[in-house]
């Protein structure tokens, strides 16, 4: 098979206790032709000599102090092959499965599967006009091919929500996306987007696709938390649950 390379990059800081399991994770993958970079933010834990120890399967790292979490993923994406598809998978992240064969998925652009998260919840991805609403990629589940976006793509102004302006930007500019039932990964709960920021995503939104939508996304927030039975509108609504994966 003639696949394309897949860089995945993990940003980590002081992940003493999560980076040896992702690690492990990325060791078990059987697809190639692939790269692993670790950008990291001069932690002081014992981060470093658990790179040092995996140094045979990591194609290039760094340890530096950076601005946070979004530049430290601006720096892993710079360092990225530029014929690649990148993938973000944090410390405490894991790969459970990459697609063998990518060639089926001939001139797509953007590639989004299974996002599972906790003990037994697994989030459905969706593009659709959803993502007018809210942040229905996560980045554990998505390859993206960098030369869709050759330059840095987060946003550094947003201390949040970067990745939802890329993912609607990408949307916005007609990406070719396409599901892939082979790409599940499992996402440590508790990240960056949990944070109680819902301003900044209506900021997001408002820039992408002007105030209609990000109106539209305020209204359906507010009828979310007020009305129980409107809990379809949740941006990580659980489809189905299964055990550990």
């Amino acid at each position: 098979m003639n696949n394309p390379l897949i860089t995945i990059i993990t940003v980590v800081y002081n992940g003493v206790e999560t980076l040896d399991e992702t690690i492990a994770s990325i060791r078990a993958i059987r697809y190639k032709p692939l790269e692993y970079i670790i950008v990291d933010g001069e932690s002081t834990d014992g981060t470093l000599n658990i790179i040092q120890r995996n140094k045979d399967m990591i194609t290039r790292w760094v340890s530096e102090r950076d601005q946070g979490i979004y530049d430290a993923m601006n720096k892993g994406w710079r360092l990225a092959s530029d014929e690649s598809y990148v993938l973000y998978i944090g410390s405490g992240d894991r790969v459970v499965a990459l697609p063998e064969d990518m060639t089926k998925y001939g001139s797509s652009e953007v590639l989004y599967g299974a996002v599972y998260m906790g003990q037994n919840v697994v989030f459905k991805p969706r593009v659709d006009f959803h993502l007018k609403l809210y942040n229905t990629l996560h980045h554990q589940a998505l390859l993206v091919k960098k030369s869709l976006h050759p330059g840095a793509p987060f946003n550094l102004k947003y201390k949040v929500f970067a990745d939802f302006d890329f993912n609607q930007r990408l949307f916005k500019s007609g990406a070719h996306f396409s599901y892939c039932e082979d790409l599940k990964c499992y996402a440590l709960p508790g990240g960056v987007s949990d944070e109680a920021a819902f301003s900044e995503s209506l900021m997001v939104i408002r820039k992408n696709f002007g105030p209609i939508w990000a109106l539209i996304a305020s209204v359906a927030h507010r009828c979310m938390h007020r009305f129980p039975f409107m809990s379809f509108l949740r941006p990580l609504q659980p489809i189905a649950r299964r055990g550990d994966c």
